[in-house]
């Protein structure tokens, strides 16, 4: 074993002790690069009723950092939610927490990841009876088609600001709540085998590396999940031409997010990558509050930082 995987595993096990246990149960990868920042993209129009929004996220492979675009998910089971996956930081190392199905949303590391998943919980929608109502005020549903909806603004929180992609220093200063744990703790179901394809359709497209989209994949977010790439003509990076380790924060320094910029949202266009929404009050104080995405049925537009 070389010196440097023993020092990494040494910092794998030290980061045991200092986060809770149950977060570590979908730690899969640790990188020493930060992610770059989350890009500015618009929410497709929810293809289905039963269908949860699961955000785009930055993945890791062999080749770097790569995208993988937001995507409408039929959930496993009735009652589940979606507790998107996130980057912490933790012993010199960014650490992969994997996201899950479970019937509360838990702790994902304070991100605000837009439409609904401002830090905190879900906002874009609840379950009802066995059936998933959609809250339009954040959610890009069509109505004509979809009626299981409601329009609930109270969850807008306006603010301004960046959208890091990690927790950790010079990035989301987060802590999981007492309840946020407790939702860690219950039965959860890891994500499906739909997804599982559509992350993969994800690495073999060379246009989603963030060395060669510089942080702005051109593809933020797809109706459906992948399940083969996009971008026929762009495969993934081959060997002659990997990116230089160097690249992988994606034109963002590592440990230091740039502020996103993104410009506002017009009437009738389907709602972007936004700030935070809450069901309740912030559970820890660190989490970032930023505007609502402006659905497309929405006649209002939230005031603040706009843009995703």
């Amino acid at each position: 074993m070389t010196t440097d995987k023993k020092s990494r595993n040494a910092l794998l096990l030290a980061a045991l002790f200092l986060f809770p246990a149950q977060m570590f149960a979908g730690v899969f990868i640790s990188v020493s690069i930060a992610p770059p920042v989350l890009p500015v993209y618009e929410q497709p129009v929810c293809p289905a009723p039963g269908y949860i929004w699961t955000p785009g996220y930055w993945a890791y492979g062999p080749d770097g950092y790569y995208w993988v675009p937001g995507t409408w998910v039929m959930a496993p089971q009735p009652g589940y939610l979606w507790t998107p996956g996130y980057w912490g930081w933790s012993g010199g190392v960014y650490l992969w927490n994997a996201g899950y199905w479970g019937p509360h949303v838990g702790f994902y590391g304070g991100v605000n990841y837009g439409f609904g998943y401002g830090g905190v919980g879900y906002a874009g929608g609840m379950w009802a009876g066995g059936v998933f109502r959609y809250n339009t005020a954040v959610s890009n549903v069509n109505i004509g088609i979809i009626h299981n909806t409601y329009v609930d603004r109270t969850v807008i929180v306006n603010g301004g600001g960046g959208h890091a992609s990690f927790n950790g220093p010079n990035g989301i200063m987060a802590r999981p709540s007492a309840q946020e744990m407790a939702y860690g703790r219950e039965q959860h179901i890891a994500a499906t085998g739909e997804q599982a394809a559509h992350e993969h359709a994800a690495s073999m497209d060379r246009g989603n590396f963030a060395s060669v989209n510089h942080g702005r994949p051109a593809m933020g977010a797809v109706a459906r999940p992948m399940s083969r790439p996009m971008s026929p003509n762009m495969s993934r990076p081959g060997i002659n031409d990997r990116p230089m380790s160097a690249q992988h924060g994606g034109g963002a320094a590592p440990n230091h997010p740039a502020v996103n910029q993104g410009a506002p949202v017009s009437h009738g266009a389907p709602p972007q990558y936004s700030g935070a929404q809450h069901n309740a009050a912030p559970q820890h104080s660190a989490a970032p509050q930023h505007s609502a995405p402006q659905s497309q049925h929405s006649p209002s537009k939230p005031g603040g930082h706009e843009g995703r």
